[in-house]
């Protein structure tokens, strides 16, 4: 099939390369026309503006977004919806909020242009392993995408999930329990540390022990041992852990269907500490962060965002 991807950051383009190995078309788009030049070298079409993506794609057309949540995705589907024509697809597979998705769908319609939410996990590593999607809006769109989705998923890594808002309403609540998973792990190693024990503890060892059948085994303590080998008493990193949202739309979720989350709402809240102080689960949350999304961190003793001579509140990707 072919496909126009618009946006190149760390999961778009990688998310382009998997495409072309499984023998997709890409037409590519990206702000910035370096990251275009570049995967035009590995066999994808390159298009430096919104209009000349659209004018490559051979009608029906499908254009597939990977954009920050937010304003930016808005932005492309006003754009977007004056260029493209009806019976074309457009797919948000970022990190949207799912009530923005029937928001979209919304938009869209009038236009006839159909529209799919795709929540997409598997960080900077899916190029390989291949990348989990959970998938709402039109079943007959969705079957119609079948080949696009065989070729980024690996074998059973993709799921209908339900009318629009349905993919990305999973994966929000698929990233409330991963913050939940991440701040056990954290704290965890920190008891561990701040025992008599832990002077003479291998972390990285114990990360790979508890991987080798026991209940909490996990990619996240594979990725742990890596963080660990890395820089053992991970000294190199502040623990100031940010969020991206879908923390809080779970919390919010919860709240509003008056389920008891208080796990998924202590990890959030655990966030938030970290930005006032330094703790050691909070480095292992970082690190973790850094090893599967290729997540800016601080370096240690850099200044924090929010303090004096720190800049704003946002962590910056570097």
């Amino acid at each position: 099939m072919q496909i126009g991807m618009i946006g190149l950051g760390r999961m778009g383009m990688n998310m382009a390369r998997r495409l072309l190995r499984g023998r997709q078309s890409v037409v590519a788009y990206n702000r910035t026309p370096d990251r275009v030049k570049e995967i035009v070298k590995e066999g994808a079409r390159g298009a430096y503006t919104l209009e000349e993506l659209v004018g490559k794609l051979k009608r029906p057309r499908l254009v597939w977004l990977m954009l920050p949540a937010g304003k930016a995705v808005d932005d492309h589907i006003e754009e977007l919806k004056d260029l493209l024509d009806e019976e074309d697809i457009l797919v948000d597979g970022g990190n949207s909020y799912y009530q923005d998705d029937i928001r979209h769908g919304q938009e869209l319609n009038p236009f006839g242009i159909h529209y799919l939410d795709v929540g997409v996990s598997g960080g900077i590593w899916g190029l390989e392993v291949g990348y989990c999607l959970m998938i709402g809006g039109d079943p007959k769109i969705y079957t119609r995408l079948e080949p696009i989705f065989k070729a980024l998923a690996p074998k059973d890594g993709y799921l209908y999930c339900g009318e629009t808002g349905a993919g990305h309403f999973v994966k929000m609540v698929h990233n409330g329990i991963e913050y939940g998973m991440m701040s056990a792990y954290g704290e965890g190693f920190e008891i561990l540390k701040a025992s008599s024990y832990g002077k003479n503890l291998d972390f990285a060892a114990v990360a790979h022990l508890w991987n080798q059948g026991s209940v909490v085994r996990s990619w996240l303590l594979e990725l742990a041992e890596a963080a660990f080998r890395k820089d053992k008493d991970l000294s190199t990193i502040s623990g100031y852990v940010e969020d991206s949202g879908e923390g809080r739309w779970t919390v919010k979720q919860a709240i509003d269907t008056a389920v008891a989350a208080p796990v998924i709402a202590a990890s959030l809240f655990q966030r938030f500490r970290s930005r006032k102080r330094d703790t050691f689960s909070d480095k292992v949350l970082a690190a973790l962060r850094q090893e599967f999304g290729g997540h800016a961190v601080l370096k240690a003793g850099e200044k924090r965002p929010g303090t004096p001579g720190g800049g704003g509140r946002r962590l910056k990707n570097r």
